[in-house]
């Protein structure tokens, strides 16, 4: 693997960054650092590259860029880089990952094509194009909470009995925590699994063995906080941490949505001066969400200092 990282550095807290805009809607890569930064000192394992990073609207030379840009600043740090990859066709996803690999990332995140619906057959030769053409560890995503159809975790284990170790898992088909245990159970209780979807079933899904979580940038101090009061047993302090946690990524309902309210929650702390969304924005959101979305950001504030 590259820079050194072995398969195993690819677990624990892996935020997955947002992408600023400017007023033309290019990259504000300035901003983008700048976040890096601060997610950094959450005391994180790394940074990911993907859905909530507006992937679907980045062009492929953008999407390579701001992966690229990523893998070095992780890279400075010794911590984990993750890349999404997943495309549209075969040919475009391998060139990503392969591109990827190239610019020094430590992974790569592979979610199916999601225009089309397809038989586990072309998902296998899909997903194994991928996995084949790269050396490094292949997160592959089921991002049907959201957008795509799901997968089986039968066809999601027979990847790992194909292909290895090196393919890892972030599930997030509902209901995601027996999804979570049936892949588990599918693959010996050997295969490396993520948690997904803001750390809204964190607590679960801890209990049922993942081996970390991939939230938001946002709100990673607040995740951080509860994905070690998770390994440390307490109990009483990771609910204390997950209600309002849970109940602000229940408002979150599309990936849109997603998007624009933790670019509204990166403003507000300071870490973005815009939450511009690249158009169209289907989100949806209006003062009032926006207002109750604050007052629970500040009832987690004092549920993660108590």
């Amino acid at each position: 693997m590259e820079r050194g990282l072995s398969l195993n550095a690819v677990r624990g807290l892996l935020p997955v960054v947002q992408t600023p805009f400017d007023a033309d809607e290019a990259i504000d890569y300035a901003t983008y650092r700048s976040q890096l930064d601060w997610v950094f000192d959450q005391q994180v394992d790394g940074a990911v590259v993907a859905m909530v990073s507006e992937v679907l609207r980045l062009s492929s030379v953008e999407r390579d860029e701001l992966i690229a840009v990523t893998a070095e600043v992780c890279g400075e740090r010794g911590l984990v880089s993750v890349g999404s990859v997943g495309a549209e066709s075969t040919r475009v996803a391998v060139a990503h990952a392969r591109t990827a690999q190239a610019n020094g990332a430590t992974a790569v995140m592979i979610t199916p094509p999601m225009l089309t619906g397809h038989s586990e057959a072309n998902l296998r030769r899909y997903f194994g194009a991928v996995i084949e053409a790269i050396d490094l560890p292949v997160i592959i995503q089921d991002a049907s909470g959201y957008v795509g159809k799901a997968m089986s975790a039968g066809f999601q284990a027979s990847l790992w009995r194909d292909h290895g170790p090196r393919v890892l898992f972030k599930p997030e088909a509902h209901p995601i925590g027996p999804q979570l245990t049936e892949l588990l159970d599918a693959t010996d209780g050997q295969a490396g699994i993520f948690d997904g979807t803001g750390g809204i079933f964190l607590v679960e899904a801890h209990r049922r063995g993942v081996i970390g979580t991939m939230p938001a940038a946002d709100l990673i101090w607040a995740v951080a906080a509860l994905w070690r009061a998770l390994e440390a047993g307490d109990a009483e302090r990771a609910d204390r941490i997950a209600d309002p946690l849970s109940r602000i990524v229940s408002m979150q309902t599309s990936l849109d949505s997603f998007v624009a309210i933790e670019k509204h929650l990166l403003v507000a702390q300071g870490i973005f001066t815009s939450a511009r969304l690249r158009s169209p924005d289907s989100s949806g959101l209006d003062a009032v969400t926006l207002a109750e979305i604050d007052r629970l950001a500040a009832i987690l504030h004092d549920a993660v200092a108590g």
